[in-house]
C-alpha cells in the first residue's frame, strides 16, 4: 500500500486539500493507497474559508509517507522551520513530494525547488520567482515534475496532476478510470498552457465533437485541413479557436493523444512497437520513440516493462472478484 500524507498548514485552500482524497480514493483497487492528513501538530487548522479542520497527526506523519502532498495556501508567509526540516527529510528518504497551486511556496521555503523547474498559479508565478530566484518558474504549464518533486498550477490543475500520479503508479487504464469517475478529461497533459478560455470537453460547438472524432481516427492521416472540414470551419479559424480553447496547437494536441493511445496499447497488448506506432498514427517505431521520450520521459519498451505487469495483475484481480461474486 502506498502511503499518501497531505499536509494542512494554516490558511489551507479547502479545494486543494480535498483533491488528493477525491482522486486517489477513486482508484479501482482500494488497497493501492492509504491517505491521511497531518498538520504542524495535532489539533485544529484554519482554512481559507474560515472554518477549521481537525488533524490527528503532526509532522511525524511525514516520516513514513511514500508521497507528501502540500495543498495551496492563501497566506504566503514562510511556515515554521520544522516544516521545511520535515519536508527535506521526507525527500531525502525517497518520498515523492508534491505541491498543489500555491503550495509551491512551502516547497520553495523548504529549499526543495532550488535548481528545479516548478509552477504555481499564474497569478502568483512572478512572486514565486522573486522570492526564490534559484527556482526555474514556468507559469505556462499545468504541472511539472523535476526529479521526484511535482508542482501544479491553480485550482483544477491539481486534479490533472493527481490523475497523472495515478497513471505513473498504475498505468493509463487506472488513470482513465479515475478521470471517468470524476467526469474530467484525461488529455490535459502537464505541458498544456494554464490560461485557456474553455477546456475542450466543455466546448458547446463543433470543436468538442471534432476532438472526439479525431480520437477515433488516430491511425489515419489527420491534417488541420481535415480537422477543420469536420468542424465546418476554415483552417485558420479552426487553428486559432483550437489554441484559444486548449492552449496548444491542433498538431501538438494530436501528438499527445497518439502517445497516450500508445501507452494504453503498450499496457494492454503484445503488439510490437512498430505496430503500436502505426495504430496510433505515429508512423514508425523511430517516430514513436522520439515522441515517447519527449512526452513520457522513457522508451516504449521500458514503459511496457514497468506497466504491463501491473495491468495484468489488475485484470486477474478483476476476474477473480467477478468469479467470486457469481
Amino acid at each position: 500500500m502506498h502511503s499518501i500524507v497531505v499536509l494542512a498548514l494554516p490558511s489551507v485552500v479547502t479545494f486543494d486539500l480535498s483533491v488528493p482524497f477525491e482522486v486517489f480514493n477513486l482508484v479501482e483497487d482500494p488497497a493501492r493507497y492509504e491517505l491521511s492528513l497531518c498538520g504542524v501538530m495535532p489539533g485544529r487548522v484554519q482554512t481559507n474559508l474560515g472554518f477549521e479542520i481537525e488533524v490527528a497527526a503532526g509532522l511525524e506523519a511525514l516520516l513514513e509517507a511514500d508521497t507528501v502532498i502540500v495543498p495551496g495556501l492563501i497566506s504566503f508567509e514562510e511556515p515554521p522551520g520544522e516544516v521545511g526540516v520535515a519536508l527535506r527529510a521526507a525527500w531525502s528518504r525517497g518520498a515523492r513530494v508534491v505541491s498543489l497551486c500555491t503550495g509551491a511556496f512551502t516547497l520553495g521555503a523548504a529549499g526543495l525547488l532550488d535548481g528545479r523547474r516548478a509552477t504555481t498559479h499564474w497569478l502568483h508565478a512572478a512572486e514565486l520567482a522573486r522570492r526564490y530566484p534559484d527556482v526555474e518558474v514556468d507559469a505556462d504549464v499545468l504541472y511539472t515534475e523535476d526529479r521526484g518533486v511535482w508542482t501544479s498550477a491553480g485550482i483544477a490543475a491539481g486534479i490533472d496532476l493527481c490523475i497523472d500520479l495515478v497513471r505513473t503508479d498504475g498505468g493509463m487504464e487506472e488513470a482513465a478510470h479515475v478521470a471517468r469517475r470524476m467526469v474530467v478529461p484525461l488529455h490535459r497533459g502537464g505541458g498544456q498552457a494554464q490560461f485557456i478560455e474553455r477546456p475542450v470537453a466543455m466546448s458547446s460547438d463543433g470543436l468538442s465533437a471534432t476532438c472526439e472524432w479525431a480520437l477515433q481516427h488516430l491511425d489515419e492521416r489527420l491534417t488541420i485541413q481535415r480537422l477543420a472540414e469536420h468542424a465546418s470551419w476554415a483552417p485558420r479559424t479552426f487553428a486559432r479557436r483550437f489554441v484559444a480553447e486548449t492552449g496548444m496547437s491542433p498538431m501538438r494536441w494530436l501528438i499527445v493523444q497518439r502517445v497516450r493511445a500508445a501507452m494504453r496499447l503498450l499496457e494492454q497488448t503484445d503488439l510490437s512497437v512498430a505496430k503500436v506506432a502505426r495504430d496510433c498514427g505515429l508512423g514508425t517505431a523511430v517516430n514513436l520513440r522520439a515522441h515517447f521520450a519527449r512526452e513520457v520521459g522513457t522508451t516504449p519498451t521500458a514503459y511496457r516493462r514497468n506497466f504491463r505487469g501491473q495491468a495484468q495483475v489488475a485484470a486477474v484481480v478483476r476476474v477473480r472478484c467477478s468469479n467470486a461474486s457469481e
